[in-house]
């Protein structure tokens, strides 16, 4: 990785939807080679996939899906099997937004979105209550997002135009 990949990269990081053309207009670069190191970094796994961030408001003002909950939980056995088998149960149910194992402390953090308590109840019900392994939940309820990202923290580089 260089530094017009590293440049790139935070590029993408803001704005994902800039045109294969302005990304290379901005980095100096031919839309053509632009286009390969993309490839060639989404190829190497650099990039994991590009998605659209919805605004947490305005999804439960237009849906009502409006509570977000960190989850810890603890399991009885932090055997191999036992941490995979929770994991992958926790994968599968879509209101899960991430997953995490952690070490000390719970074995998991989840981060949730639900409509509303009900609905969490009833997630906790069928993902936390149903396993036997669960040992302990607590779940804190956000009141208001102060910062949210996704965006990688890449060092600086020197801003150069260049041609390839």
């Amino acid at each position: 990785m260089d530094d017009t990949d590293i440049q790139l990269l935070n590029l993408l990081q803001h704005d994902a939807s800039q045109s294969n053309q302005a990304v290379a207009e901005r980095l100096g670069l031919s839309p053509a080679t632009c286009h390969r190191r993309i490839k060639r970094l989404k190829d190497e796994g650099y990039i994991e996939g590009q998605v659209a961030i919805l605004s947490p408001q305005k999804m439960a003002d237009a849906l009502g899906w409006g509570l977000s909950a960190l989850v810890e939980i603890s399991l009885d056995l932090q055997t191999q099997e036992a941490l995979d088998a929770f994991e992958q149960r926790a994968l599968a149910v879509d209101e899960v937004q991430q997953c995490w194992r952690v070490s000390p402390g719970p074995d998991f953090i989840l981060v949730v979105q639900v409509k509303d308590m009900p609905a969490y109840q009833e997630l906790a019900r069928r993902l936390f209550t149903q396993d036997s392994q669960v040992r302990n939940v607590r779940a804190f309820f956000a009141v208001k997002r102060a910062k949210f990202g996704t965006r990688w923290p890449l060092p600086p580089v020197p801003v150069t135009r260049r041609q390839d």
